[in-house]
């Protein structure tokens, strides 16, 4: 296929179109397992997990920030509603380009610059003097950060066989449930202090949730050292026809996990489901020229995603992408205010045992109308960092187990578990007076969330090699529109009809988890070359 004669020039080639030396090549699969499992790949996890619990970080953070930076930015229910999903919002309108540039130009070089640039922005956030910069700053951030968490999953996925891969993407995520278990850690160890710091030539007074901000920039420091040892992904490479750097790459995964020898292997041919692409310079450089090949070339990577053979199943993974991100990050963005109130009302109210959730937070938002000062927030109970912390243990022990469970029980039957079990906590949720069994559910009404490294996986399997970074970063931008109308739509009902909030997310994941029966199952068969 051509753009044109005169703008860049996007050639495709299937696996047929090129003929092998059988007695010469070996199968892009088997060169990989050739190269065994060890120190390579160990790295690859360590970066994966790393990767994710800086998107964690710079996203769910701002739950612990929000009650206490309240009165320095003078801030209105609606200032709390824009700086809780701005990060998001960033993140969705950079997606659909990140994919793009992943599938042409590269996983790792997609994710080593956008990491770099979403730490910059993230320091100097710490420092912003007004909320309207702050605001910026957060959705330059999130506008960077898409880049790093959608296309690490393809990244990790391309270096792994299909029997260890959604090990692998589990094994990171065990990773990244340690790095979110620390999150509450570091926020009850950072926020929860009585220090100041005026800077006056920024017209600020520095505090602990400032300092929040720059620690949580860490892992995404960490992850970038990291990436400067790894190399592009051999699957990639084999698309675009650089099939001589993709062997180098194989050898260096051999020597690092074999730590001798050297493999031999003097051509590859790839899997079924590689495209080769052949990307020519565009041959003028006006502007236009370049922009009209640039948003026909996005046109040409998009459009099969949603083309008959693959449509349901865009659609499907987009939906579940959706109602998951609703849950995981919307509502988890009021989880330290929810838990935090319960956690008050317990303390206060000697009939503790006899607290719903909904109650309590009735309870709270009566008490903020009818007081005529309001008291500022310096500090968040212990107890919810403590069941934040729980429920972060939860998730690594879950990953634990679905990674167990991968080679034995097929993904659409983990995903359907996880987002039928949890999604009828959610529901569960509005019935419960105990209120420490009703904290025990709702922490449990949040572990869906683990779906959303199984879908990945199953996204990974789906698709071909060249539309493998455009299908997960658009299932990913669908899953932070849920993120955004999760967290404004929680922000909205909860003081007026807090049940409904519970009912409609319990209700999208209880409803997602039945149409995981209708996304096609992919056999390791129907990769292979023939």
């Amino acid at each position: 296929m051509a753009l044109s004669d005169k703008d860049k020039t996007v050639e495709i080639f299937t696996v047929e179109d090129e003929k092998y030396d059988k007695s010469d090549a070996i199968h892009f699969s088997d060169a990989l397992e050739k190269t065994g499992f060890g120190i390579f790949n160990y790295s690859i996890i360590l970066l994966g997990g790393v990767v994710m619990t800086c998107t964690l970080y710079e996203t769910a953070s701002v739950g612990f920030i929000l009650p206490i930076a309240e009165c320095d930015l003078n801030l209105t229910n609606r200032d709390k509603g824009i700086l809780s999903t701005i990060g998001y919002v960033g993140i969705i309108v950079s997606s659909h380009m990140w994919g793009f540039l992943a599938d042409t130009k590269g996983r790792r070089a997609v994710i080593l610059p956008s990491l770099f640039m979403g730490c910059a922005v993230s320091i100097f956030s710490s420092f912003s003097p007004r909320f309207w910069l702050l605001i910026v700053l957060k959705f330059t951030n999130g506008f960077f950060i898409s880049a790093s968490y959608a296309t690490f999953f393809v990244y990790i996925g391309e270096f792994h066989i299909d029997r260890t891969r959604t090990g692998a993407i589990m094994a990171a995520s065990c990773i990244f449930s340690v790095g979110a278990m620390l999150l509450p850690v570091v926020g009850w160890g950072v926020i929860n202090q009585n220090w100041s710091l005026p800077l006056p030539f920024l017209g600020i007074v520095y505090k602990p949730w400032r300092l929040l901000i720059l620690v949580c920039a860490c892992p995404g420091i960490l992850a970038v050292i990291i990436l400067l040892f790894l190399p592009e992904s051999p699957k990639f490479l084999l698309s675009i026809g650089k099939k001589e750097e993709a062997i180098k790459v194989i050898k260096k995964m051999y020597r690092w996990n074999r730590k001798s020898g050297d493999l031999q292997i003097n051509d590859i041919i790839p899997e079924k489901d590689t495209t080769v692409q052949n990307l020519s310079e565009p041959s003028i450089n006006t502007s236009s020229s370049l922009l009209k090949a640039f948003l026909n070339t996005l046109w040409k990577q998009t459009v099969p995603l949603f083309q008959k053979n693959l449509l349901l199943s865009t659609v499907l993974i987009c939906n579940i992408q959706f109602w998951m991100y609703v849950t995981i990050h919307g509502m988890f963005m009021w989880y330290p205010f929810i838990t935090d109130i319960m956690v008050n009302a317990m303390s206060s109210n000697s009939t503790s045992n006899a607290t719903r959730i909904c109650d309590a937070v009735h309870a709270n938002q009566l008490k903020l109308v009818t007081e005529e000062d309001h008291h500022c927030v310096e500090q968040l109970q212990d107890k919810t960092f403590i069941y934040s912390v729980t429920m972060e243990f939860c998730f690594f022990v879950g990953f634990i187990i679905i990674g167990l469970l991968d080679r034995k029980v097929q993904k659409n039957c983990i995903l359907f578990s996880l987002l039928f079990v949890f999604g009828v906590c959610g529901v569960l949720t509005n019935f419960i007076y105990n209120a420490t069994v009703a904290l025990i559910v709702f922490n449990m009404f949040f572990l869906s969330g683990a779906g959303i490294q199984v879908l990945s996986g199953i996204t990974i399997e789906l698709y071909p090699t060249h539309l493998r970074g455009m299908a997960v970063c658009i299932s990913m931008m669908f899953g932070r529109l849920g993120g955004v109308a999760g967290a404004n739509a929680a922000g909205f009902l909860l003081p007026y009809n807090c049940e409904l909030t519970f009912y409609i997310a319990g209700a999208g994941l209880i409803a997602s988890a039945f149409s995981t029966f209708l996304i096609p199952k992919v056999t390791h068969s129907e990769k292979m070359v023939s």
